[in-house]
């Protein structure tokens, strides 16, 4: 570690170096080597899925191998802050896998191992956070038991990974969702007192999604694939849970749910209930507007992040 940059007795100057080093060394990392990346043999189900055929797929794998080497060198090693990374690289490598693959895996296997990658979060930091374990809501709090609170934490972490990882179906939609989510998470945190680790990490996640976004724009240079959005909603669920309310996620990340988790949702009652619903929707809702409503890409992203930084930003004036 170079230096704990983001502690209070820290430069002012050296933490906007690290995000810069960040920026850079991601941006370097993209140009330089994203010959080693897979290529995208275009999307079947997805609205004009075929367009991406022929694309470097997993560009996840750089960004996060970026935001961990930076992360190594310029944030304090504790025990707490390595465990979050290898999950967070446990869920990038799950991913690339999975985007290396010529048969992709099926649901019960990415379930499975998001599962396990979501266990051993929660229960490291409930390890690591004993105190943070109440659930508020209309201003009454609850005190939840050790166990019940790891198995809530771990379903709100499996459905980060899945909604995020459902909004990569747009240009650049799952990187700008993830960095309005991250942003407004780390501002709130900022006034509650949250982990200065988990901010400095957050900001320097940001810093090498950036890169990414910049090369997404149209038209698309590279997809993040598994590999980026699987690790990037392990990260936001961990965020969350550092806020000390694991129900904040429904509102700093609302527009991910629901463009996301609807479809799983709606697949999940038709196929073990036989009950559909929302027959009228496509999902994930990305789709539905572009195809029904006849938004554009660059429209849906800057529609969707406008929503969902309004909600955020109404939410932390109410949560003052």
């Amino acid at each position: 570690m170079l230096y704990p940059v983001f502690t209070a007795a820290a430069p002012t100057l050296l933490a906007p170096a690290a995000i810069l080093f960040a920026f850079v060394l991601c941006s370097i990392a993209l140009q330089l080597l994203k010959g080693i990346l897979p290529v995208d043999g275009g999307r079947k189900f997805a609205f004009n899925g075929k367009l991406t055929a022929g694309r470097p797929r997993g560009a996840g794998l750089l960004i996060v191998a970026a935001f961990v080497i930076t992360a190594v060198l310029f944030v304090p090693l504790k025990t707490e802050n390595l465990v979050y990374l290898l999950m967070v690289v446990a869920a990038m490598l799950s991913g690339y896998l999975d985007d290396r693959s010529e048969t992709p895996w099926n649901e019960y296997k990415k379930g499975a191992i998001d599962l396990a990658i979501c266990l051993i979060t929660s229960f490291s930091f409930y390890n690591f956070n004993r105190d943070m374990t109440t659930l508020s809501l209309f201003g009454l709090e609850w005190k939840m038991p050790p166990v019940l609170f790891v198995l809530a934490g771990a379903v709100l972490l499996w459905v980060a990974i899945n909604s995020t990882n459902c909004t990569d179906g747009v240009d650049g939609l799952c990187g700008t969702l993830t960095v309005v989510t991250v942003g407004f998470l780390t501002a709130f945190g900022g006034q509650i007192g949250m982990n200065q680790d988990v901010r400095a990490l957050s900001m320097l996640l940001i810093a090498c999604i950036l890169p990414y976004l910049w090369r997404n724009a149209e038209p698309c240079q590279m997809m993040m694939g598994d590999a980026g959005s699987r690790a990037f909603g392990l990260f936001i669920g961990l965020v969350v849970m550092h806020t000390g309310n694991l129900l904040l996620y429904i509102p700093f990340s609302i527009v991910m749910l629901l463009d996301g988790f609807l479809g799983i949702i709606k697949v999940s009652l038709a196929r073990f209930l036989k009950i559909r619903i929302m027959k009228n929707i496509r999902t994930p809702l990305h789709d539905h507007v572009r195809k029904n409503k006849g938004w554009s890409g660059p429209q849906t992203v800057m529609r969707f992040a406008i929503l969902q930084g309004l909600v955020s930003w109404v939410c932390m004036l109410l949560l003052r």
